[in-house]
């Protein structure tokens, strides 16, 4: 299974490009925004996820490891084929998607060609509890160091348990691309909230929220 190609991009059509790596051509289907960013000649790492059939091999090429785990989560839902997940990824970022799915916004995940209303509706309800975990997908053990600010000091200086759900919640936005003192703003106004003792999960959907005002 091939998890990962690097390499130059050859050509780019409607809905695929084609990833020279070492002179070997690879068709990879991507969304729409992702092909939207490249262009002849640039050199990209994807992502890919692999499928496997009788009468073809697909390659889906995705611009990190949370947008592929979107895509792959996507497709749990009933209706959802590996097309519409593309289709849904191409009109909302992975973070625009989280903010949808958690926020019930059905309507932005609708703006996805293929997509009607109950369908929409289907993926927001379904994925309402997933969308923590697949926030916090890619995160590695950095801090954030230097760029945290006075809010992710103090959502982070708690008793060991609690601090780490907070670091692990404004690490979760940031890998979604909130800027740190965004994260640390968010998260800090969700302890507020939710109390000192809120786990991981909550916090990040409170902190969406927040970040959605």
């Amino acid at each position: 299974m091939i998890g990962k190609l690097r390499g130059k991009v050859d050509a780019i059509g409607e809905s695929h490009l084609i990833l020279d790596v070492n002179g070997v051509g690879y068709e990879v289907q991507a969304s729409a925004r992702t092909l939207r960013n490249l262009k002849h000649g640039d050199e990209v790492s994807l992502t890919i996820d692999t499928h496997v059939r009788e009468d073809a091999i697909r390659l889906y090429g995705f611009t990190s490891e949370v947008e592929r785990n979107w895509f792959r989560t996507l497709q749990n839902v009933q209706g959802v084929g590996s097309k519409v997940a593309l289709s849904v990824l191409g009109v909302l970022s992975t973070q625009d998607l989280a903010n949808a799915v958690a926020l019930g916004n059905w309507a932005a995940v609708e703006q996805a060609p293929g997509v009607g209303k109950k369908l929409a509706q289907r993926i927001v309800a379904e994925l309402k509890d997933k969308a923590p975990a697949l926030s916090m997908a890619g995160l590695n053990a950095k801090t954030l160091g230097g760029k945290a600010d006075e809010g992710a000091a103090a959502a982070i200086a708690q008793p060991p348990s609690e601090g780490l759900a907070a670091a692990e919640a404004i690490s979760a936005l940031t890998n979604l691309g909130y800027n740190p003192a965004q994260a640390a703003q968010a998260i800090a106004v969700a302890m507020q909230d939710l109390g000192s003792e809120a786990d991981t999960a909550k916090l990040i959907r409170r902190g969406l929220k927040e970040l959605a005002r």
